[in-house]
């Protein structure tokens, strides 16, 4: 249908002028069907030259301006339960912004961000949980932007426990935080946990029992049991909506680009202190728990901090067995102790004579 200019200007006018108005006050005020005044508003929303705020029946139309002078209009919270079949995160992304208008306004690198992490925590509940409702919130409220997204299924470390045979829910964690875990290998390639816990400020996975918690802003993960059990999975994502942090300097970070790269998901960062409940590695199975798995990467970054000590066996097993096992793996370290870079140093150069 060919949109008649006059009566488009009209439709804006009218709006602008009453700051709000619903589509019946539209198609009566103009004369025109509801028909044409639903595919006007549809255009001006879509050029974000008018907002609308609502639900289907008692949708209004509102004049930017207007909710300048009448931020209280706007929610700055959805909650909302979806009953899981046939359902797609897009469609329910899109949802979102049309009840919540203001995500439209924010940094476009905050918005991606918000995109890529709700989509693939939403798609994990969908394809991953076996829940039959998914319970989604969303709130930007001040300077911050949350989700969480809320299941009662079979539990993030649960699943992968049993999916890869693993001895423990702790271990499952461990895991996680390596990045490509995943328990459906043919269609996920186990980077969404991993990247969203990178991109935002605050990751929050809480199931069963079991809390995994990073902080970005304070360098901190912390793995602990909860106070309350959650059955299922509880997702919580926080970020600044002044943040500077883009996601492409996230999948960066863990891309090592160089002539050979094929700019492919190959760098991976393992804090040390996750794999020990004492803070002292000493034994070579520790090590090899480290190790498993990371023969998937290009470029291992072990980061040592409140990691007090090393033991000989356990240094000889990453830099002397795995590295000789794996010549092209890089293994590099970061925040390790005067006394942790000795005895790495010394495992290095044992290799080395061995070799």
């Amino acid at each position: 249908m060919e949109l008649r200019m006059g009566n488009k200007d009209k439709i804006l006018q009218l709006i602008e002028q009453k700051g709000r108005a619903t589509a019946r006050e539209i198609i009566e005020a103009i004369g025109v069907s509801r028909q044409y005044v639903n595919l006007v508003i549809s255009g001006l929303v879509a050029e974000d030259k008018v907002v609308k705020l609502g639900g289907t029946r008692g949708a209004f139309y509102v004049s930017k301006a207007y909710i300048v002078e009448h931020p209280e209009l706007v929610p700055n919270t959805l909650k909302k339960r979806y009953v899981n079949k046939s359902l797609e995160e897009h469609k329910v992304f899109l949802e979102i912004e049309d009840n919540l208008p203001q995500l439209k306004n924010l940094p476009e690198n905050v918005r991606s961000i918000f995109t890529f992490a709700f989509s693939e925590m939403f798609n994990n509940a969908i394809e991953h949980s076996a829940s039959k409702i998914i319970s989604v919130e969303v709130t930007l409220r001040g300077d911050f932007l949350s989700f969480i997204v809320n299941d009662s299924g079979i539990g993030v470390f649960r699943n992968i426990m049993k999916k890869r045979n693993l001895k423990s829910e702790t271990e499952a964690i461990q895991d996680l935080l390596k990045g490509k875990t995943t328990t459906m290998p043919r269609t996920h390639s186990g980077e969404g946990i991993f990247f969203t816990s990178k991109a935002g400020d605050a990751f929050t996975l809480d199931s069963f029992g079991q809390m995994l918690t990073i902080n970005n802003l304070k360098h901190d993960i912390s793995a602990r049991r909860a106070s309350a059990v959650k059955r299922g999975t509880r997702v919580i994502f926080r970020i600044k909506t002044d943040s500077d942090r883009h996601l492409n300097d996230v999948f960066k970070k863990y891309t090592n680009i160089n002539n050979d790269s094929d700019y492919g998901f190959d760098k991976t960062e393992i804090r040390v202190k996750l794999y020990t409940s004492g803070g002292v590695h000493i034994s070579r199975s520790q090590a090899r728990r480290i190790l498993e798995g990371l023969e998937k990467f290009k470029v291992i970054l072990l980061d040592f901090e409140n990691v007090p000590l090393v033991g000989q066996a356990f240094v000889d097993e990453i830099y002397r067995v795995f590295q000789n096992a794996h010549p092209d793996i890089l293994i590099q370290e970061e925040n390790a102790s005067e006394g942790v870079k000795f005895m790495v140093k010394r495992a290095k150069n044992e290799a080395r004579k061995k070799k």
